[in-house]
């Protein structure tokens, strides 16, 4: 039985109005609509009709208790076209139906988005303020970019996230600590230069104020790194040159692309990674200052091989810190190692801005649908960056091109999508927020996860909790039910999320750090709570939560899982699938 299908009410006027009106909006314009022609005594609700306002009238209760973030519109112009719509722009709930791919164009999830959203935290989100309307409106992990800023200011971020997190038993917030990493960068300029195509300009690694004619590096074996012929970018591919010929200190390039050069501008060499440490001393000081406030992921940068993944996580082993390792895939010899990388780490996050100066751009496409695919196939998590809506810093509406963009990433089955000027410096933080959550949402309506990758598990192919993972997941997308798991470490309910059932995956647990790290798993609800010596009484304590949260309504049936690593009112060689309906207390 597939589950039912809900709609969004239109926000303006009261639930019950619209309820009586039969009023419902199926896009996030809210243009196409329904109207009952009942009070102009020309039309009878048809059972189909009444099925389906009831089915509405449940889903706006269960929004309004759940207080799911605001689906909004795009663009003032989105309206969508149909040959059957009246003059008027309405149309009746039996048409509505029976418009093409019920669960396709015009259809609504239940009201759960399952695709993460990252925001990077910065001066336009920093405050209490901010950092609430965005977990509200759709944010799970908050960002710390340590290229910018110092540890107090982020201490202070931290401490806002965690403050918030006190306030909610099922919406809480992971931290991300991203590394600055090795990065190649221009000097300092008396002020901006203008590159035209053609002229010859110099870096050098002789450290000094630049000229109009060169600049300096902060990088002393950049001259060993390049060879005549070479294509050097800058500022992530905005400008490029070429290498025309090199001295001991110094690299003549002739302007290709031209632009616009500032100070400390980062530079790269197509197809090639310089050779500095993966991990700099100033990660390691950012790393220690992470354990410090007690993290959830760092995001490591520049990661060429997985020594360098093994390397934090001995670190990390020592000082007893449980942090999970995320590697930012931005480099070619990232891409040399990438199998090996993502199965020494914890997840990856495809880093589109370096990794499309470092290798042809129109290979980023390509390498983003086969890094997901791979993470998946290892059970790892995965994350998509940069420029998702990079047109939102200075502009309230998207482009469509990004629209576009975010869509593909959720269906191609990303765990999370990630926001980085657009909320940290940008002019429309909360609405760029707000557009992801929207357009996440209206794509997951259309996604199957029918066809998952061919090598979906293999990482745990013979632990007994991925067959149950498996055969859950089947059960719940057969019978149209959420999924309901508790977990002391986040195993199963990772395991979960790497199948994608089609219902949300509720896990309760009674640790607040598995609580904030599963934030960021696809489909995945994560739940607070305290394991009772009874398990039968903590069964029926967190269905009567979901129920009263509008999570789970009476009656409902939910898919129960005891498996995983840690066994919770089990033995060891017991694991366990059920089916529980809301309500009523186990046999």
């Amino acid at each position: 039985m597939a589950a039912p299908l809900t709609y969004k009410l239109l926000p303006h006027p009261s639930p019950s109005s619209l309820l009586s009106d039969s009023h419902l909006s199926l896009c996030s314009g809210a243009s196409l609509r329904t109207r009952s022609l009942q009070r102009d005594g020309l039309h009878r609700p048809s059972a189909l009709e009444s099925s389906f306002v009831a089915e509405l009238q449940a889903s706006s209760v269960r929004s309004a208790q759940s207080k799911q973030p605001e689906l909004i519109p795009i663009s003032p112009d989105d309206r969508p076209v149909s040959d059957r719509l009246t003059e008027d722009g309405y149309l009746s709930a039996e048409q509505l139906l029976s418009l093409r791919n019920a669960r396709g164009l015009w259809n609504k999830p239940t009201f759960q988005r399952k695709t993460k959203i990252v925001c990077t935290i910065g001066p336009s989100s920093c405050s209490k303020e901010m950092i609430w309307k965005l977990a509200e409106a759709g944010m799970n992990v908050a960002r710390l970019n340590m290229s910018h800023g110092d540890h107090n200011s982020h201490k202070k971020v931290i401490d806002l996230v965690k403050e918030f997190n006190a306030t909610s038993p099922d919406n809480v917030i992971a931290i991300m600590l991203d590394t600055k990493g090795p990065e190649v960068r221009s000097g300092d300029l008396p002020r901006p230069i203008k590159l035209i195509k053609g002229q010859e300009f110099t870096f050098t690694i002789k450290r000094g104020v630049g000229t109009e004619s060169s600049v300096s590096v902060n990088y002393d074996d950049f001259v060993n790194d390049v060879e005549s012929g070479d294509t050097l970018l800058v500022d992530g591919g905005m400008m490029s040159l070429l290498v025309k010929s090199k001295t001991a200190d110094s690299v003549l390039c002739e302007v290709v692309d031209g632009g616009e050069l500032k100070s400390r501008r980062h530079l790269n060499v197509r197809g090639k990674s310089a050779t500095l440490p993966s991990i700099t001393e100033k990660d390691w000081e950012d790393i220690k200052f992470g354990v410090e406030n007690e993290v959830d992921f760092y995001a490591v940068s520049f990661v060429k091989d997985a020594q360098v993944v093994h390397e934090l996580k001995d670190y990390l082993k020592s000082c007893q810190a449980d942090i999970h390792v995320i590697v930012k895939i931005e480099s070619a010899d990232s891409i040399v190692n990438l199998q090996s990388i993502i199965d020494a780490s914890d997840g990856a996050m495809v880093a589109r801005g370096d990794l499309g100066a470092e290798l042809p751009i129109e290979e980023v496409p390509l390498l983003q649908e086969e890094i997901i695919r791979m993470c998946r196939g290892a059970g790892k998590a995965v994350i998509v960056a940069t420029n998702m809506l990079e047109s939102m810093i200075n502009h309230p509406t998207p482009t469509r091109a990004e629209v576009s963009d975010i869509a593909i990433a959720v269906r191609e089955g990303a765990d999370a999508i990630m926001l980085s000027g657009e909320t940290a410096h940008g002019k429309y933080p909360l609405k760029a927020v707000k557009v992801m959550h929207t357009v996440a949402l209206r794509t997951e309506a259309t996604v199957s996860e029918v066809n998952a990758p061919e090598n979906l598990g293999y990482a745990f192919k013979r632990h007994m909790s991925e067959m149950f993972a498996y055969h859950a997941t089947m059960m719940s997308n057969t019978l149209g039910t959420a999924v309901l798991v508790f977990t002391r470490s986040g195993f199963m309910a990772m395991l979960l999320s790497h199948y994608r059932p089609t219902g949300t995956v509720f896990a309760f647990t009674n640790e607040v750090k598995v609580q904030r790290r599963l934030a960021l798993y696809h489909g995945v609800r994560p739940i607070i709570t305290t394991f009772l010596d009874d398990g039968e009484k903590t069964f029926c304590e967190a269905l009567s939560f979901l129920q009263k949260r509008g999570l789970l309504k009476e009656g409902e049936e939910i898919t129960l899982v005891q498996s995983g690593q840690t066994p919770i009112w089990r033995s060891e060689s017991t694991h366990l699938i059920q089916v529980r309906r809301a309500g009523e207390r186990g046999k």
